[in-house]
């Protein structure tokens, strides 16, 4: 399962690495889970860093305390997991949250900012999960910066272009060079041999109720949350 918070939660950001510091954001998986009558006893989360890095989640990796709780995993731009009780978390205020999923019950959340998505780190993500036993991966895209509102100089646009096509380059609404997000991960999906599904398309920078860095600085930060409703836990 997969959801996306809007700025009506509030910043998800947790302030810290401890069991008190991310309150927010472990009563939203809280409410998922009991939503979903599935179960997290870990919400698994990285310091982003707009790379390619991916943390797998082992089911034996321990969280502050005894209930629900955060884990902090250092730092990393996606998660891979395949135990039942672990939802796997990215921060985003217009870099692309991507759900990954598979019928194995291996999953993942990717953060993919313009940079991490040239490093590679959607493809690295569902390497890590095939490695895992995923065979048919899906992708989800949730809210992200769109076309239309993100304009883009034209040599890191030659960057991106050179490695996903010229899908990625479009316009603005006032004709500027723009970098199409969303057209980079349906391109990276579709070169690592995975496929997208229906997310959330909304454009955090013109949309209405998003965080957003590029259209008015916001520190917020809403998340991506992705999770198992199996009972039982895989390695």
């Amino acid at each position: 399962m997969a959801a996306w918070s809007d700025a009506s939660r509030g910043d998800l950001r947790p302030t810290g690495h401890g069991p008190a510091d991310g309150v927010p954001l472990v009563l939203l998986a809280g409410e998922l889970a009991e939503a979903t009558h599935s179960r997290v006893d870990k919400v698994a989360w990285v310091t982003q860093v707009h790379g390619s890095q991916v943390h797998a989640v082992q089911s034996e990796e321990k969280a502050f305390g005894l209930g629900p709780e955060l884990l902090h995993l250092g730092e990393a731009d996606a998660l891979v997991s395949a135990s039942s009780g672990v939802a796997l978390c990215v921060l985003t205020a217009d870099c692309a949250p991507l759900a990954l999923a598979s019928a194995e019950g291996v999953f993942g959340a990717v953060h993919a900012g313009w940079r991490g998505l040239h490093a590679g780190v959607v493809e690295a993500a569902v390497d890590r999960m095939r490695g895992w036993g995923a065979t048919e991966i899906v992708g989800s895209l949730g809210p992200c910066i769109h076309v239309e509102c993100y304009e883009f100089s034209q040599q890191d646009l030659d960057t991106v272009g050179e490695v996903y096509g010229d899908g990625v380059r479009g316009r603005t609404r006032a004709s500027r060079p723009a970098l199409d997000v969303s057209a980079g991960i349906a391109a990276a999906l579709e070169r690592s041999g995975a496929r997208m599904a229906p997310g959330v398309d909304a454009c955090t920078a013109c949309g209405d109720g998003y965080f957003s860095h590029r259209a008015r600085r916001d520190l917020g930060r809403q998340a991506l949350l992705v999770w198992s409703t199996s009972q039982t836990t895989k390695q």
